[in-house]
């Protein structure tokens, strides 16, 4: 079945509870990751400092994959002519790819692609490029901003009673790493409601105290922060470009998506009870969902991403990075 190229989402290394999540990749789309992908896996100790610099990661890891760039991930149901391979397993209740790809081609029995469906994993089918070739087709016609706003699906914060969304968490992880960059290691002013809900508490942990000396808004198409030192800007679903505001300020990209819900929050209806309450009462119908506990962005991606910025080898962005990676010293919520 045809296909159509997207961004490679920001959840796509995401490990998150133990359930079972749903398709990483919807429907008639792909993404190509750009980065080396899967085993054999290169201790920190064995790649070193010079070596993980070149392949761009600035600070430690535990361990850094050899697989080649440009893996091609698809939502299990569009594989087609794949068998699986046998002995193939994963941590708990599904496959895992830590012994390599797992699914080869019907006809010839090679080895082409990666199957992920372990609980904590998004459900999705990393094909090896190798094995992949692009078959010429009509290319799709890249909306523009404003349709991205129009037409764009916002994800809700709390998609169940009581939990906050594993998207959310996945874009709060990589937006804070690129947060703290921005911030230059200052306190930062962020607006009121969901973006200091994402950031804020983060933030109180990993900055030191004192007054704000940069300001923080939302920014994006039909929505300016003019005089905003850092921009929270939106991704372009299909070309994975940032959006760049004018006037020059620090951008942290967020996915379309999670940004469509910070910059216009869907309303919840509220629907007129019939009898029983004075006239022109109102009440909420259904109730907005509430999380159990405070919103901690996901520390895997935040960690991840920090050590692929450049700026993680300043000294007081280091230490945080050092500090971060150990669980007990933070809130288990953000780690």
């Amino acid at each position: 079945m045809p296909v159509s190229r997207v961004a490679l989402p920001v959840r796509a290394r995401q490990h998150y509870g133990h359930e079972m999540l749903p398709a990483l990749m919807e429907s008639g789309t792909y993404a190509v990751d750009s980065k080396p992908w899967g085993p054999p896996w290169r201790p920190w100790d064995e790649v070193g400092e010079e070596g993980a610099a070149a392949e761009g990661v600035f600070a430690p890891v535990y361990s850094l994959p050899s697989g080649p760039p440009g893996a091609v991930v698809v939502a299990p149901g569009d594989i087609r002519g794949t068998v699986l391979i046998p002995g193939h397993d994963g941590y708990c209740l599904g496959l895992d790819g830590r012994d390599g790809p797992n699914l080869a081609c019907e006809e010839c029995g090679q080895a082409v692609a990666t199957r992920m469906d372990d609980c904590s994993l998004w459900q999705a089918v990393w094909l090896h490029p190798a094995a992949v070739r692009r078959v010429p087709g009509s290319a799709p016609r890249v909306i523009d901003w404003d349709t991205v706003v129009e037409q764009g699906r916002s994800t809700a914060p709390v998609e169940q009673p009581g939990f906050w969304s594993p998207q959310w968490e996945a874009a709060a992880g990589v937006a804070l790493a690129h947060l703290l960059v921005a911030s230059a290691g200052a306190r930062v002013a962020l607006p009121g409601g969901l973006v200091t809900d994402m950031f804020g508490r983060a933030l109180d942990v990993l900055l030191p105290p004192g007054r704000p000396a940069r300001t923080v808004a939302l920014a994006g198409p039909g929505l300016s922060a003019p005089g905003a030192d850092i921009a929270l800007v939106p991704v372009h679903p299909q070309t994975g470009e940032a959006w760049q505001p004018p006037g020059g300020p620090a951008t942290v990209p967020l996915p379309a998506d999670v940004w469509l819900g910070l910059a216009f929050p869907a309303d919840h209806p509220r629907l007129p009870v019939t009898g029983g309450l004075p006239r022109g009462v109102e009440r909420d119908d259904p109730l907005p969902l509430r999380p159990r506990w405070t919103f901690w962005p996901d520390r895997r991606l935040f960690l991840y991403t920090l050590a692929r910025l450049p700026a993680v080898r300043q000294p007081w962005l280091r230490g945080i990075y050092d500090q971060a990676g150990d669980c007990f010293t933070f809130p288990f919520r953000l780690f």
